[in-house]
């Protein structure tokens, strides 16, 4: 299952660094300009799982394989993009592609550094992306839901759950606030706001940019946006592409002292990536054994025969039970052997929901 998170926001806010520093590449240029970054660049980046390495060292696993997040570099928002300024119509085609919004805010002061709109204010930048996004939903579905109320008044059963769904949003989006706040009455509207693709139904992380000396505590700037977070139901973190930048090429012991000397007990990468991870709903679950220890991602909720169907259809298809062990369990244990023996592996069949860190063997037809 692969994930999208899209990196947005105004120039020069540090999108282009950030990105460079997740993915240890050096395939975006960052300059100092509007527009360097034309088409948007993509990274796969391996989500850090210190309980992938205990498993593996436990069953003595050969190979290990960490899931994956991509991570999508799209050219800087400005004011007017909905209307086709600074590349707009381009730059919100890329976002609609993305299953969630990393929008970089600039929380540093920096005079060397142009700002596009001359200050450095991240809430409103925060309102100047938000707007654009909203005010190309709103274009959209202007057109939309009134061809839909039409059919729906026809009969058709379809027409009818996509007006109601989509106008809900369109209400919203009316009065200035995003179309993720729509509350779909059940699947059917669900799943037509989720094929809707609207740019501001998306979930957001903000991600505050600030100088070195604040990457452990953060600013007044960085509080502000936490504020903003929290009124909206949004999250926040704080990271410093410039340290990020800097960790780029260093083994894991160098990082480790770098990291302690800022006051830091992980990487910007780490907190994004946990962030992203409950922003997207997702969990991690373990495949392990002799020849390789391998982490697969899966929705909070996913049954075990979606979980199976992860590593291969068939293996949904034919799906029999799942012999599970939970991770505490087979850490504790020392392995599947010992968790067998104490009954710490259990069968489950197609009703389980997968829990974060189960050890997972499927057997199928």
């Amino acid at each position: 299952m692969g994930f999208k998170c899209g990196i947005v926001g105004l120039p020069n806010v540090g999108k282009s660094t950030l990105f460079n520093a997740l993915t240890e590449t050096q395939a975006a240029q960052a300059a100092n300009y509007p527009f360097c970054t034309i088409e948007p660049n993509i990274g796969n980046v391996a989500v850090p799982d210190a309980r992938l390495d205990k498993l593996a060292a436990i069953a003595g696993s050969q190979k290990i394989i960490p899931t994956q997040l991509a991570f999508v570099d799209i050219a800087g928002l400005v004011r007017g993009a909905s209307k086709g300024e600074g590349l707009g119509n381009q730059f919100l085609g890329n976002i609609r592609e993305v299953d969630a919004i990393i929008h970089v805010l600039r929380c540093f002061e920096d005079d060397d550094i142009q700002h596009v709109e001359n200050k450095v204010d991240p809430v409103a930048d925060a309102e100047t992306v938000e707007t654009e996004l909203l005010l190309s939903d709103l274009e959209s579905l202007e057109k939309r839901v009134p061809a839909f109320a039409k059919k729906a008044a026809q009969g058709d059963k379809e027409a009818k759950a996509a007006a109601s769904v989509l106008g809900q949003a369109l209400d919203l989006l009316r009065d200035g606030k995003p179309a993720r706040l729509t509350d779909p009455k059940d699947a059917d509207e669900e799943r037509i706001l989720r094929q809707a693709q609207l740019l501001t139904s998306k979930p957001v992380l903000y991600v505050c940019n600030v100088e070195e000396a604040n990457a452990a505590t953060g600013n007044a700037h960085s509080e502000a946006v936490f504020a903003r977070a929290k009124a909206e139901g949004a999250q926040a973190v704080i990271v410093s592409a410039a340290i990020e930048s800097e960790l780029v090429g260093m083994d894991g012991e160098e990082r480790m002292m770098f990291l302690e000397e800022m006051g830091l007990h992980e990487t910007g990468l780490a907190r994004v990536i946990r962030a992203g991870y409950e922003l997207l709903h997702l969990l991690t679950f373990f495949t392990v054994g002799p020849k390789e220890a391998r982490a697969w991602t899966v929705h909070t909720g996913a049954t075990a025969p979606e979980a199976a169907g992860e590593i291969h259809s068939d293996f949904q298809k034919g799906f029999i039970r799942a012999e599970t062990i939970a991770y505490d369990d087979y850490v504790a244990l020392g392995g599947e052997a010992k968790a067998r023996e104490a009954g710490k592996l259990r069968a489950e069949g197609k009703a389980y929901i997968v829990h974060d860190g189960d050890v997972m063997h499927f057997l199928h037809s």
